[in-house]
């Protein structure tokens, strides 16, 4: 499945940075930022709960907020892009 995971955390308290850095650490684990706060992640079933469960650990919901996006095989392709960091294509093999 696609998802697309966008996340704020609120950095003016103590604890937002180190949430802030684990919190994009734990996409970054599971996908590929394509913009400071968002990220398509190509995962599976499994991967899925491994990676909401991690990042509703790491948040203070009074504070921050995450949102998850479903996106079905039409939306990617119906996805533009425009500006700089080309899209990663997930259905290549992904060399890290």
């Amino acid at each position: 499945m696609l998802v697309l995971v966008t996340y704020d955390v609120a950095t003016s308290d103590e604890g937002g940075s180190r949430r802030l850095r684990r919190v994009a650490r734990a996409c970054a684990d599971y996908g590929v930022r394509v913009q400071k706060s968002v990220f398509e992640c190509q995962i599976g079933a499994k991967e899925w709960v491994q990676l909401k469960t991690r990042l509703l650990q790491e948040g203070k919901f009074d504070k921050d907020s995450i949102r998850f996006y479903f996106l079905d095989s039409s939306a990617a392709e119906k996805t533009e892009h425009h500006g700089v960091a080309q899209p990663v294509d997930f259905s290549e093999p992904l060399i890290l």
